[in-house]
């Protein structure tokens, strides 16, 4: 097996939204690096339920919805 081909397989920390920490193994930064999150499981709307909404750019969803308005 060739030398120096993998990354460096080291502990970080990990910063939620919230405060809250933990530590894992990772290659991303140097050893003892904090990675601070913008977007987590506690915050992202697709892990916490919450309502999505369609972005209508230039009338296509209102369109879209006209054109199967008596489909159901």
């Amino acid at each position: 097996m060739k030398k120096d081909t993998h990354p460096e397989y080291h502990l970080i920390t990990v910063k939620m939204t919230d405060g809250t920490e933990f530590q894992t193994k990772s290659t991303w930064g140097k050893e003892g690096d904090v990675l601070t999150l913008d977007i987590d499981p506690t915050s992202h709307p697709a892990w916490t339920g919450g309502n999505q909404q369609l972005m209508d750019r230039g009338g296509r969803v209102s369109r879209l919805k006209d054109k199967f308005k008596g489909f159901v």
